[in-house]
């Protein structure tokens, strides 16, 4: 005797949707709007899914979600995904859902309520390593279950969609931005809207509205960990920052060459202007490890540790030297290919030292974040 099995209900076929998750703005469909209907036929189950936008980059992923969501069901033979593309209507309803009735858009992380570690990685001059890692450092965060957020600040020398492997590109609905994710990190760069290697050629207003742009309009969700990737010296976006999110702290990346260290010294002397925090320097290119087992300290030495001093000493508050980040090509490589070396070799000397030191940011008391400087720069020499 056979019997038939009872094809799902569609509640049954509604909770299991609640599993799938938009791919952009991680939520469940369910919450978001975006299932249109739901049908069952006798073991057939028909889901029809609002995109919120039309030729969505990622209705492919959404599709193989739903399907294999609903496939999970017994007395489910087939499962067909009917797409569609949402209203006006209800973009606007979509985007008030996740951002409020505000008039303009609002940069979350400068509101008082705001729990997303803010840290902006700057350097007094280039080639220090600067977007090396500040890649793994966000990738090194998101492998521990946090959620991490790279802003490429670093406006007319853009590289972290590369290091960082982020080959999506972003997504409007309504008045906000959805930017691609790369190993569990979401990553925005004006790279990601010029055509090839086009150069920028900003002055400093549009530089500031770029920087307003990413850290207002796209749609972060709830960010554990924001990391700003700063164009090298103290110019037009280093002042952006500190006016639009005076909460952030800096992360100063220098050399050990004492040349480097006197001009990372400038660079994290600026919290003395804008009256930010100073969460501590980091070390690159500190040696090279010879076959033999022996360092080779090709630029140097102590550039770090002086530079922690000086910001310590000027400032009047504990700036810790966090790591030494050794000389390793394999972090060069890993950078071009587009897995940060936290994730393709973390068991490599520069990237053990970079996990530490995102450990010791990631655990950091979130009460500490943000703390005015109790100085002034007045009468300093």
């Amino acid at each position: 005797m056979t019997t038939t099995q009872q094809s799902p209900t569609v509640d049954d076929v509604r909770a299991a949707l609640k599993n799938v998750h938009d791919p952009e703005i991680r939520k469940p469909i369910t919450e978001l709007g975006m299932v249109k209907d739901v049908k069952v036929d006798d073991g057939v189950v028909t889901v029809a899914v609002y995109l919120t936008i039309a030729g969505c980059p990622l209705k492919e992923t959404l599709t193989r979600d739903t399907t294999a969501a609903v496939s999970k069901l017994d007395g489910v033979r087939d499962v067909r995904v009917e797409l569609d593309v949402m209203s006006d209507e209800q973009r606007t309803e979509l985007r008030r859902s996740l951002r409020g009735d505000a008039a303009e858009p609002v940069i979350p992380f400068a509101q008082p309520g705001s729990l997303t570690r803010v840290y902006c990685v700057a350097s007094g001059k280039g080639g220090v390593g600067k977007s090396s890692v500040t890649v793994n450092l966000a990738a090194a965060m998101a492998e521990r279950g946090l959620s991490v957020g790279v802003v490429d600040a670093d406006i007319y020398g853009h590289s972290v969609p590369r290091m960082l492997g982020a080959q999506g590109k972003p997504t409007r609905v309504e008045k906000m931005i959805m930017p691609p994710q790369a190993h569990g990190v979401k990553v925005i760069s004006i790279g990601m809207f010029t055509p090839g290697n086009t150069p920028v050629v900003w002055r400093g207003p549009m530089l500031h509205r770029a920087l307003q742009q990413f850290l207002a309009e796209v749609f972060w969700g709830d960010l554990d960990v924001l990391l700003l990737d700063l164009p090298p010296g103290t110019g037009d976006i280093a002042i952006s920052v500190a006016q639009l999110i005076p909460n952030a702290e800096i992360l100063v990346v220098t050399t050990p060459q004492q040349a480097a260290a006197e001009v990372a010294e400038r660079a994290g002397a600026i919290a003395l202007q804008t009256r930010q925090r100073l969460a501590g320097v980091i070390e690159n290119m500190s040696w090279l490890v010879t076959p033999d087992g022996t360092r080779m300290e090709i630029f140097g030495s102590g550039g770090g540790q002086q530079v922690a001093d000086s910001l310590s000493q000027a400032t009047g508050a504990d700036v810790p030297l966090l790591g030494q980040v050794p000389l390793d090509p394999r972090l060069r490589e890993q950078g071009d290919a587009g897995t940060p070396i936290v994730l393709a070799d973390p068991e490599a000397s520069a990237a053990t030292v970079l996990r530490d030191i995102a450990t010791k940011l990631s655990v950091r008391a979130r009460g500490l974040a943000g703390r005015m400087l109790n100085v002034t720069p007045t009468g300093r020499r």
